[in-house]
């Protein structure tokens, strides 16, 4: 695959060579010379076939997460999210240790290997918010608390130029990646001052199901306002808020 260069670049399909635009400009790569139906179906292409079951099904993982936790993502994701997310998915898929190739799921791999990741790469969690913390899960009883102890906002996080305030959100939930319809909890601090002043120690609690049997997948989010006449308005539209997976409990 290569850019296109010139004054007048084009879109659609010539010969063998397809023409589109993308996040990384226009560009243009060959037309496959192996037909779909020879791919499904050819016993030279089994490799294939098992790779392309694979990515797909770390895809439709991938959404199964975005989609339970897609209020908070809404605020904190960038335009290769989801491709990225989907490569890190395949990696779980891909240390499954039961199935056969091909066949290998999420479920049956290491989850852990989703921990820490960053759902925004223009705001890193661990680069944002420096300050410690603690996450405590009882799975008996489903409670969830993140502790804060007191920091100065000013060194504990860093924050984008223009930034005046901030808030941490803390979103959970208990993942079954067998079906479509998982939703997670959500709770967040008030938009605080990013300044020099030392904090109080801050403390967010979340309710989840009791002896859940499944994944727990614990997010917390750092957001960025710019506060004009006691209105608090989001910084770029959230460009360089930061998110991430910060626990993952398993049964």
């Amino acid at each position: 695959m290569a850019k296109q260069k010139g004054p007048s670049p084009i879109q659609g399909t010539i010969g063998n060579l397809t023409f589109f635009k993308s996040q990384d400009g226009f560009m243009v790569k060959t037309k496959s010379e192996v037909s779909r139906s020879k791919i499904l179906s050819d016993p030279k292409f089994q490799r294939t076939r098992e790779n392309m079951a694979e990515f797909g099904r770390a895809g439709k993982a991938g959404k199964i997460l975005r989609t339970a936790f897609n209020s908070v993502l809404q605020q904190s994701a960038d335009n290769r999210m989801v491709s990225r997310l989907a490569a890190q998915m395949l990696k779980v898929i891909q240390s499954d240790t039961v199935g056969k190739r091909g066949q290998r799921s999420v479920t049956n791999g290491n989850i852990a290997l989703l921990s820490g990741f960053d759902f925004n790469n223009k705001g890193i969690l661990s680069t944002t918010l420096i300050s410690p913390y603690d996450i405590v899960y009882t799975r008996t009883s489903g409670d969830l608390t993140l502790n804060l102890p007191s920091f100065i906002p000013a060194q504990g996080i860093v924050a984008p130029q223009g930034a005046t305030h901030y808030q941490l959100q803390l979103a959970a939930a208990p993942l079954d990646f067998t079906i479509t319809k998982n939703m997670a909890l959500s709770t967040a601090s008030s938009v605080l001052p990013w300044d020099n002043v030392a904090t109080t120690a801050l403390t967010l609690t979340l309710s989840l199901p009791a002896a859940s049997v499944l994944p727990v997948f614990v997010l917390l989010q750092v957001q960025f306002f710019i506060r004009v006449n006691a209105d608090d308005y989001p910084l770029n539209n959230g460009a360089y808020n930061a998110c991430a997976i910060i626990d993952i409990s398993t049964p």
